[in-house]
């Protein structure tokens, strides 16, 4: 089961069976050369500290409308110093799932509440990674593992960051892979079948005043292996004997290579005269399934006398339709096979790879009630729809997300 992947290392990214996210390992995208916390306290850049001793605690609670989905994560992250330049850190996480979910069949005649399927999984997962400071240079090695009943996934990342210009440009390059192994149901003497996938990612980071930086990375990805959702189904109308016509049932079939390439472009601007600072991020994406995306994500943070801090959150999302996205086969001539075939037709009908849009909203708040303790509090709103007109709204989710955490750091 894995409609609704995470990335490991981050300690609880915003949730949604969007397409984009759909990964099991991570490239660290570093943010900007100064955070935006920083930028409320200072006027002017310094060099970046070591990391932070810290163990923190995350809890959240993503639950879909309608009795769908419904995901309550724990998480633990730990970072501890080794020495004057190098650090470990240590993030475990693990999700109790359970719900339902559509399994791709169309609505019934005189109905548009598509046909669900209930789930229910455990997943666990742990990421661990090391890094070394080389004088301007920073790098970092990882290795991370999720576990579901029918998923596994084993993955490793290598990243540097690179400092030029008196610590005002920082250079970002990274490689990150996974090899996974994924039960399937169409061939009862081989269960298990593999999926691989390589990551690369690189980008620069400019600090153009002591109060605005800018961001801009390029990621590619690929894919291969079992790409499909052994889960989900398509329908299609077989004629079983001359002029006897029955709607049948069958199991999608993607292709076994998917290419995805990323541009992300944010910058950072700092406002002490009102005590906050925005950030703005754009990402445009485009994949080998035919899918174009663009997202938008505007966050604003306010630091409230010495100790709190509130920040609103807005994100908007798009994407078209994968070319072998069909909502119903019987409007189509595909003869769908019995087993997966990558070189037949490809067709599904998982609603997540149809022409759709997302809107999320939320306001998160921050307490440091001592140098050494930070508490946190967030809540956001999630909304999927779709834009093809065909497919029925039933098939899209909305959902309340709310995460609480805390951080001791010594």
């Amino acid at each position: 089961m894995t409609t609704t992947s995470y990335i490991l290392g981050t300690l609880f990214p915003k949730r949604g069976p969007e397409t984009i996210p759909n990964t099991h390992y991570k490239i660290s995208e570093r943010p900007a050369a100064i955070p935006l916390a920083i930028f409320l306290l200072l006027a002017s850049p310094k060099p970046a500290a070591r990391a932070e001793d810290s163990i923190t605690y995350k809890f959240e609670n993503y639950t879909e409308a309608g009795g769908r989905v419904g995901v309550q994560t724990q998480g633990f992250a730990a970072s501890q110093a080794i020495g004057a330049d190098m650090s470990f850190g240590l993030t475990a996480v693990t999700d109790a799932i359970a719900g339902a979910t559509p399994t791709g069949l169309p609505a019934p005649a005189s109905s548009d509440q598509v046909p669900l399927a209930h789930l229910s999984d455990h997943r666990k997962a742990w990421e661990a990674d090391l890094s070394r400071q080389f004088s301007l240079v920073n790098i970092s090695a990882g290795l991370s593992e999720s576990r579901e009943h029918d998923y596994v996934s084993r993955g490793w990342s290598l990243n540097s960051l690179t400092d030029f210009n008196e610590k005002n440009t920082t250079l970002l390059a990274g490689v990150a892979g996974h090899e996974d192994d994924v039960e399937t149901f169409y061939n009862p003497g081989r269960t298990y079948v593999k999926k691989h996938a390589l990551s690369a990612i690189a980008g620069v980071t400019q600090l153009l005043d002591p109060r605005t930086s800018v961001t801009l990375n390029f990621t590619w990805s690929r894919e291969t292996g079992y790409l499909s959702d052994q889960y989900k189904l398509v329908q299609q109308n077989v004629e079983i004997l001359p002029g006897a016509v029955f709607p049948l049932v069958f199991a999608e079939n993607r292709p076994d290579e998917h290419n995805a390439g990323v541009v992300l472009a944010s910058i950072n601007r700092a406002f002490p005269e009102l005590h906050g600072a925005l950030e703005g991020d754009y990402r445009y994406y485009r994949d080998t399934f035919g899918i174009a995306a663009n997202s938008v994500e505007l966050t604003w943070l306010e630091k409230i006398g010495e100790r709190f801090t509130i920040g609103p959150d807005v994100r908007y999302y798009e994407q078209s339709a994968a070319k072998f996205y069909y909502y119903d086969l019987r409007t189509t001539d595909i003869i769908p096979t019995t087993i997966p075939n990558p070189a037949g037709p490809a067709y599904s009908s998982d609603y997540r790879l149809s022409s759709l849009f997302t809107t999320t909203y939320g306001l998160k708040a921050v307490w440091k009630p001592s140098a050494w303790l930070q508490l946190d509090l967030a809540y956001d709103r999630y909304a999927m729809r779709g834009r093809d007109m065909v497919t029925p709204q039933s098939a899209y989710p909305r959902a309340n997300i709310l995460t609480m955490g805390a951080k001791v750091s010594w």
